[in-house]
Parts: structure tokens; sequence; C-alpha cells
């Protein structure tokens, strides 16, 4: 076989699957969608006390066993943001929004927008939330180390002279 026999292949190859990933994404955004519409109709405010947080996988989670089998099982080994809250007598096993984990504070009241065992959004009662640190990058902690150690040495080198 001739070398643009080859490309020609890998052309056709490459748009075959540049194609099948392009509806596939089209089907998948109607139903997250949907999904969404269906999340927004359900939704209520309730009063709640944030005793733990946590990412675990669903075995783990405390979740009811109906929603452990109505959920893929590929999904079933990830780890989700788990919370555990008392609303009004009762203590319960929530699922938190990927955006909001990071937010939500351990041990105080919020205000939070439920739909069913999912909590969209929180907000504080008694003043805002405060906002958690984001995580370092490599290239930050490399440059504290860096100027950490030019301080030791710069000290050092004041007490050798003195």
């Amino acid at each position: 076989m001739k070398l643009w026999m080859v490309l020609l292949i890998i052309l056709v190859v490459l748009l075959a699957a540049l194609a099948a990933l392009y509806f596939f994404g089209k089907r998948m955004q109607k139903k997250q969608a949907e999904q969404q519409e269906q999340i927004e109709a359900a939704k209520q405010t309730v009063s709640m006390l944030v005793i733990d947080k946590k990412r675990m996988r669903m075995k783990e989670s405390g979740l009811p066993q109906f929603v452990i089998d109505q959920t893929p099982k590929l999904m079933r080994r990830s780890k989700l943001p788990i919370v555990k809250a008392k609303v009004g007598p009762k203590i319960m096993t929530l699922v938190a929004d990927e955006k909001i984990f990071d937010v939500i504070p351990v041990k105080k009241e919020v205000k939070a927008t439920v739909a069913g065992i999912y909590i969209t959004d929180v907000r504080g009662i008694r003043g805002p939330l405060p906002k958690p640190e984001g995580k370092k990058s490599w290239r930050q902690k490399l440059a504290e180390k860096v100027s950490s150690l030019s301080k030791e040495e710069a000290a050092a080198s004041k007490s050798k002279k003195k």
C-alpha cells in the first residue's frame, strides 16, 4: 500500500470518530438539560446543620440501597461529595453538587437548596459563607520553598558577620 492510501484510511477513521463523538455529545447535552429541568422543578430550600462532609464511594456513603441500585455500575465505583446533615430532627446523608462542595462549612447551620437528596446551592444563615482557599499549584509551592530558603540563608549570613 502506498503512503497516501494509509493516510487516507487514517483520515476517514478519524472523521468517523469525530462524527460519533459529536452526536454522542449532543445526546448527552440533551439528557443533562432534562435532568437540570427536573432538579429545578423539585428544588426546595431547607435549613440544615452540616455535621460532616467527605468524598467517598457510594457503597460506603450510607445512601439508601434503592439509590445505589438506580445508579449506573460505572458510577458506583467513583467517589461522590457526601454531606451528613441534620435537617429538622433527622440526620440525613445527602449528595452535594461538585461546584459547591468546597463552600459548604462543617459544623455550621446553612440554608441549602435541595432537590431530593441532591444539594444544589448553599447560603449562610448568619452572614456570608467563607470562601475556601484554592489548592496551591506546584509552581507556587516551589516559589515559597525558594523564598523561605533564601530568607534562612540571609539570616544565617547576618549571624556569621556578627
